[in-house]
């Protein structure tokens, strides 16, 4: 462990789910407290094609179960194919399809939430035929009224890219409830408990027309299922700096100051993408009021991190879990598009970043 970062989880680490594919990342992880005091995280496992094409065709895995992981692999005529890559098969009609999918893993932690304990062996939640059958990627999760909740992106073929919700008792079992977001809407993340009466989300929807700079939005639900009351809410002040893409990071903890929520931020400098993370205070009673943000507090500086993959520098905070200690908060990110880290920050100096919204 370095500067309070420690890596965890590494795609050597795990065990593949089926002889065709390999582990090429293990990242963006759920994380909760459960209610025996372990931390547990949901890690988004990233796992590619062994064979992507040979002389006639392109290859691309699917989900084809309709409850049990069973994969399937679809083959293409190179006929067809207008370009590829390590990661994509562009199609002449304008569609694609990928060379990689992704499942979820679960593994338990100790309280520290700094150790492993266990990794599941297979995969712990899966694409199926009617949901994510092109994959699962960064859940988010947390405890509700008792049950665990939680957020998915989910990729198909007709749906695209949307974002998922299930249930669950004890973090084994999920009930699945379908898309909540629709085409690409996602990074959402839901308050633990109820604001007046009402559930309530950030999410990050995508758009290729901008009246304004980046920004979230805040939703309402009275079931966790139908969400309305949309609202745009900015996380930037006045002058600055321009960011080409901002979404939520972890889900909102509460504390006597105000709602917590780590975002992430992306910019680009002369073809490079850079991820970081900063923080913003919402109202205890009004998740649309922001009271105060911060310049990014996590930026990527570990080895892992700096890998240009892609030509990124990745730290993408994903997961979050407040500290046995109660005064640190354990913040669990995607490192590199590649593993998996977990970082201790004081919640006093949290605060101690934030700056009033002017």
């Amino acid at each position: 462990m370095k500067k309070g970062v420690k890596l965890l989880i590494t795609p050597e680490m795990i065990k593949p789910s089926s002889k065709y594919l390999k582990v090429i990342g293990t990242i963006n992880p759920a994380a909760v407290r459960a209610r025996n005091g372990k931390v547990v995280l949901y890690v988004r496992v990233i796992e590619q094609l062994k064979k992507l094409e040979d002389k006639g065709y392109f290859y691309s895995p699917r989900m084809s179960g309709k409850s049990k992981y069973e994969l399937k692999i679809d083959r293409f005529s190179k006929k067809i194919v207008e370009n590829s890559s390590e990661f994509d098969i562009l199609f002449k009609d304008g569609t694609k399809r990928l060379t990689f999918i992704s499942h979820l893993r679960r593994v338990i932690l100790d309280e520290s939430g700094m150790n492993i304990i266990s990794i599941d062996k297979k995969p712990s939640f899966y694409g199926i035929a009617h949901d994510a059958e092109l994959g699962v990627e960064d859940p988010r999760i947390v405890e509700i009224e008792g049950r665990y909740v939680m957020t998915y992106v989910s990729l198909s073929r007709k749906e695209n890219i949307s974002t998922s919700i299930a249930f669950s008792d004890d973090l084994t079992n999920w009930e699945r409830k379908g898309i909540i977001f629709g085409e690409q809407d996602k990074d959402v993340v839901i308050f633990p408990e109820k604001i007046k009466g009402w559930y309530v989300a950030f999410d990050r929807p995508e758009s290729n027309f901008q009246f304004s700079p980046p920004h979230i939005w805040v939703a309402h639900s009275d079931d966790l299922l139908c969400w309305g009351k949309l609202k745009s809410v900015s996380v930037l002040n006045e002058g600055e700096k321009d960011y080409g893409r901002i979404g939520p990071g972890c889900p909102p903890i509460k504390t006597k100051y105000g709602w917590l929520l780590i975002y992430h931020t992306v910019v680009e400098e002369d073809k490079l993408f850079t991820y970081s993370a900063s923080v913003a205070l919402f109202d205890l009673n009004n998740p649309r009021k922001m009271i105060s943000n911060s310049e990014p507090i996590i930026i990527p500086n570990m080895d892992y991190e700096l890998e240009l993959y892609q030509n990124k520098k990745i730290v993408f905070p994903t997961g979050i879990v407040v500290d046995k200690n109660g005064r640190d908060l354990l913040i669990y990110s995607g490192g590199g598009d590649v593993v998996t880290s977990v970082r201790k920050l004081s919640i006093d100096k949290i605060m101690k970043a934030l700056k009033k919204v002017k």
